[in-house]
């Protein structure tokens, strides 16, 4: 793919201030005390922070496109304090304690994301307004109150406006393909290296094999996310689902007043099959949600980034949330696969034995979640016990996916779910009882 290839893979692409131009491969075998593999947030993230914390360390990072290639440069733009377990089901598997420290972590994460940019200078549109989550049906308010309670029950403030939009401060907007194309720059000032389209083949303790040599580490750290489906090592931890963008025009201010959303505030409802959206810094919808389809045997191909079907489910669900954006034109349309574990858990992992490291899972909440796995893994890596390191997410190991096609049958038939949950809701007026049935198999 030539570099102006790259900006068709999303607005973000399209809009960051950067030519693209891929990095240079790996050259033939060589040694690193890490070695890094993947070129997205949670891989950028670990290198920084071992790099400030010890700033001798030969890091190596292994990207088989360019930096930003996946998730990390196309997501929704939401820095939010979001953790695909929720509280409840986290307070569930690990106690109440462990549930409010890892909101904490993931609150003071969303500010940490800020404070970096900024010492970087990172000019990533980063802006703290929190998000708004629109109130559309008495089914919906029912969810609304029970967010705040759950909210107040572990120290969030959550406000209800009028019965019709719940605000939650825990939130900043961001354009992620600067953010990311900056990291990799900050990474590389501090010494590290990245290597592009290098393709992975495999690794094992201390080695990691690619097609163009083999890198011999202490320690390898496992950052796909998504794409860990396509390696056989790791095909059945994660499961690839496809979320789906489209960005509109910009917008007149006067039409943003009428809508009511400021810079930095992300949007949503509280509809069962997922939709979120931002106000750029350019004053466009960035607007996206579930709805794509899981593709047999955990494929990811160029082909699934663009469903028409999909977009048009995008377009009318805008807008209905948002009536004065219906005549908005849509400008750019993209999506790419979230990484998804068999028990919606993200985790952490390190083992000192093998040297092996690992994160992710983070079900289309990593902006931020990424950057708490990278801080974490750096103790983790260096030894340092921290309050990071005590975090229910470390070491904590998911089910693998049911082998095809119980994979496929499952998948398919949650996301048919969360639509018929909403259909029921509409059609009933009162809370889904399949979204009640399905909930607590997709960390609910």
């Amino acid at each position: 793919m030539k570099s102006d290839g790259y900006r068709d893979l999303s607005f973000w692409h399209d809009s960051v201030d950067d030519d693209l131009t891929p990095r240079a491969s790996l050259p033939g075998n060589t040694d690193a005390d890490v070695a890094i593999i993947g070129g997205g947030l949670t891989g950028l993230w670990t290198a920084y922070y071992l790099l400030r914390q010890d700033p001798g360390l030969r890091v190596v990072v292994l990207e088989k496109q360019i930096a930003g290639f996946g998730a990390s440069g196309r997501n929704g733009g939401w820095c939010s304090a979001l953790f695909p377990a929720s509280p409840a089901a986290l307070e569930r598997r690990h106690g109440h304690r462990s549930a409010v420290a890892m909101r904490r972590a993931m609150v003071d994460t969303l500010e940490e994301v800020g404070r970096v940019a900024r010492a970087e200078g990172i000019d990533c549109d980063y802006a703290h307004g929190g998000t708004v989550s629109f109130v559309r049906s008495a089914a919906q308010l029912v969810r609304a109150r029970a967010e705040i309670a759950e909210a107040e029950r572990f120290g969030e403030p959550r406000t209800l406006r009028d019965e019709q939009a719940v605000l939650d401060p825990a939130c900043a907007t961001l354009h992620p393909a600067k953010l990311v194309r900056g990291l990799a720059r900050a990474v590389e000032r501090r010494g590290g290296v990245i290597y592009e389209r290098t393709d992975v083949l495999g690794w094992r303790p201390h080695q990691v094999r690619t097609r163009r040599g083999t890198v011999s580490a202490r320690t390898v750290v496992l950052a796909t996310e998504g794409y860990g489906a396509t390696l056989a090592a790791t095909h059945r931890t994660v499961l690839p689902l496809y979320s789906l963008m489209i960005a509109t025009e910009p917008l007149p201010d006067a039409v943003w007043h009428a809508i009511g959303i400021e810079h930095g505030q992300s949007f949503t409802d509280f509809r069962h099959l997922l939709v979120y959206g931002q106000r750029t810094a350019d004053n466009r919808i960035a607007f996206g949600g579930r709805g794509a389809r899981y593709h047999w045997g955990s494929s990811i191909r160029p082909g699934y980034d663009r469903s028409p079907r999909v977009f048009e489910h995008l377009r009318h669900a805008l807008a209905d949330l948002i009536p004065q954006a219906a005549n908005a034109a849509i400008t750019h349309q993209w999506g790419g696969p979230i990484g998804v574990p068999r028990d919606w858990h993200a985790s952490v992992r390190f083992d000192p034995v093998t040297g092996i490291a690992s994160a992710g899972g983070y079900v289309g909440d990593g902006l931020s979640t990424t950057n708490l796995a990278g801080r974490t893994l750096a103790d983790l890596i260096t030894g340092v016990e921290s309050p990071l390191t005590r975090l229910p997410w470390v070491n904590h190991q998911s089910p693998r996916w049911e082998p095809e096609p119980l994979r496929f049958i499952d998948a398919n038939l949650g996301l048919l779910a969360m639509g018929a949950a909403d259909a029921e809701e509409r059609l009933t007026g009162r809370p889904s009882v399949a979204a009640k049935l399905v909930g607590p198999l997709i960390g609910h």
